[in-house]
Parts: C-alpha cells; structure tokens; sequence
C-alpha cells in the first residue's frame, strides 16, 4: 500500500495550493483518511480528516475556514485545497490512511502514511 502525496511547493501569504494524495495498492474508499502537517521543531498536528459519509473535521484553530479537504472515491485521491495561506502554515504536509472508516485526529490512530509534500509560505 502506498499514498502518494503531491502539489506542495512555494507560495506567497495569501496564495493558495492544493495538495493531492493518491492511493495503491489499496481503495480507500470506505475509510477515514486525513493530513497532518509538522514544520521544523514541532509535532505532526492534525488538519483535516474525511470519512465516510460524515462532514469533514478540521483543525479549527489553524485551518477552519481556509483549507478544504475532499475525496475522489474514483481516482483514490483525497484532496487538500489550502486558501489564504499563512506563514505559519509552512510545514511538510502527510497525508494518512485509516483502516478503519471512523475519522480521528490524532495521528496514531493512521495505519498508513504518505511520504510528505512541502509547503512553504512567504510573507
């Protein structure tokens, strides 16, 4: 099983990005995946997660508002749409793959991992 992370780069305050995370291997179709991000120093922290037919949940005092996260059941990729982007949102973005359809926010409830796309935002 792999996750394929892509669409990261370099952007200025306010830009925006959209991350993919493509699937092999295995359909993610009826389980919970998310993303998480860690930038240099820090823990991997939540941003967002999407399960089966449930709403989205998002970290809500980092990225409500700005980032959207959705799913192409189809092509096995969740998305990642990051509007108004933030200095402080520079980080390596994961994506994350869950057996199980429950969504969660914490990153040890993953079983599967992407290798991480980086996002850097200037001001």
């Amino acid at each position: 099983v792999q996750l394929q992370a892509s669409g990261g780069g370099s952007v200025q305050a306010g830009g925006s990005l959209r991350l993919s995370c493509t699937s092999s291997g295995r359909s993610f179709s009826n389980n919970a995946m998310g993303w998480f991000r860690q930038a240099p120093g820090r823990e991997r922290d939540f941003v967002a997660t999407i399960g089966w037919g449930g709403p989205p949940t998002y970290n809500e005092d980092s990225v409500k508002g700005r980032f959207t996260i959705s799913r192409d059941i189809r092509r096995n990729t969740v998305y990642l749409q990051m509007n108004s982007l933030r200095p402080e949102d520079t980080a390596i973005y994961y994506c994350a793959g869950r057996r199980s359809a429950g969504i969660s926010t914490s990153a040890s409830a993953y079983d599967y991992w992407g290798q991480g796309t980086q996002v850097t935002v200037s001001s």
